[in-house]
């Protein structure tokens, strides 16, 4: 099966670049972030054409995320546990099953953060925290897992272009990254870095200055698997040249392949 995660930046505007990724890609399974529309909205019976179920967390212009599935979803559920006044559409939950037992796929889109003084940051950390205790309960039934999304965390200086320019900012800063690492600490397993431990690999270009052009990038689009699907890993991989798409996001969709069958 495979398995892939992708900020669309606004699924209206991005919808034909959508499809044909789906049809160059195959995948089984989509996370999609930042979709921007209400669950209404969002451009269901093109995506249901390409042989897709579809669930949808979403809100007005901001945020959401979204689950494709070629599987029925046994459960979906919406909203990252741990605080009821959250409205901000950021956590999707899914469960599909497999030839050999459920797979539980969540598709995230973890808060950016900046201005790092206000409290923006403080949700951000606050949010991270909440995503480890989730993590933490969810580990205990020992099944295949995988967290996919935009994390908006620069994990290592390797995954910046230049991490000297990221110094001060709050994907990169110290307690960011401790907070990612302690999620990796817990048994998860960075598919891209479990397959390449190459510089370079980027997931985002900012408009601005002709980053992609550069590849003044950085990785903050990462799929996180438990150990039963870590076990199954089979490949995994950044599409690079969707940035190069006419009006396109500013993320690329990355990938894993498991070792899994659909039911």
């Amino acid at each position: 099966m495979r398995i892939a995660t992708w900020n669309v930046n606004s699924v209206r505007q991005r919808l034909d670049h959508l499809q044909a990724w789906l049809k160059e890609r195959q995948p089984d399974i989509v996370c999609l972030q930042e979709i921007k529309c209400t669950d209404d909205a969002f451009p269901r019976e093109a995506i249901e054409a390409l042989g897709y179920n579809v669930a949808v967390h979403g809100q007005k212009t901001f945020n959401g995320v979204a689950l494709l599935s070629k599987c029925p979803f046994d459960e979906v559920a919406p909203g990252l546990i741990g605080d009821d006044g959250d409205v901000q559409a950021r956590f999707l939950e899914a469960l599909v099953s497999t030839k050999t037992g459920v797979l539980r796929v969540v598709s995230l889109y973890l808060p950016n953060g900046n201005p790092i003084t206000t409290e923006k940051y403080t949700y951000k950390l606050g949010w991270m925290d909440r995503l480890l205790r989730f993590t933490r309960e969810r580990l205990k039934l020992e099944e295949p897992m995988l967290l996919c999304g935009d994390y908006n965390v620069i994990p290592m200086p390797v995954d910046a272009k230049r991490p000297e320019a990221w110094v001060d900012d709050a994907l990169f800063l110290p307690q960011t990254r401790e907070r990612f690492r302690a999620l990796i600490n817990l048994g998860m397993t960075d598919a891209i870095r479990a397959t390449s431990d190459a510089a370079d690999l980027f997931t985002f270009w900012d408009y601005q200055a002709g980053a992609f052009q550069k590849n003044d990038g950085i990785r903050i689009d990462h799929l996180l698997m438990s150990p039963q699907a870590a076990d199954r890993l089979v490949g995994a991989g950044i599409d690079k040249h969707v940035r190069a798409w006419e009006k396109p996001s500013d993320h690329v969709p990355v990938w894993v392949d498991l070792d899994l069958e659909p039911r």
